[in-house]
């Protein structure tokens, strides 16, 4: 099994959300099929099964290789880099 080399560089505390939405989708007038939490910045942004993959796009403009799910009742995290679920 893959293992991810970012996770023990996270902060000790989660940081808390920059918003409650994808505020790109927001401007862009299209709707997130899901958010995703930058686990570095805080950023909240839509899942790869929404148009413009903001969450995504994230990472690829940040560097930041953390995201974990911000959908209710969900708390798994993805590394970009890795490509593992951790």
């Amino acid at each position: 099994m893959k293992e991810c080399s970012h996770l023990a560089a996270l902060p000790v505390s989660e940081p808390a959300p920059q918003s409650e939405t994808c505020l790109e989708c927001q401007a862009a007038g299209t709707h997130p099929v899901q958010l995703r939490l930058c686990l570095e910045c805080g950023h909240v942004g839509c899942c790869d099964s929404s148009p413009l993959q903001h969450g995504t796009e994230h990472f690829k403009e940040s560097g930041h290789p953390l995201m974990r799910s911000y959908e209710p009742g969900e708390a798994w995290r993805w590394c970009f880099v890795d490509n593992v679920l951790v």
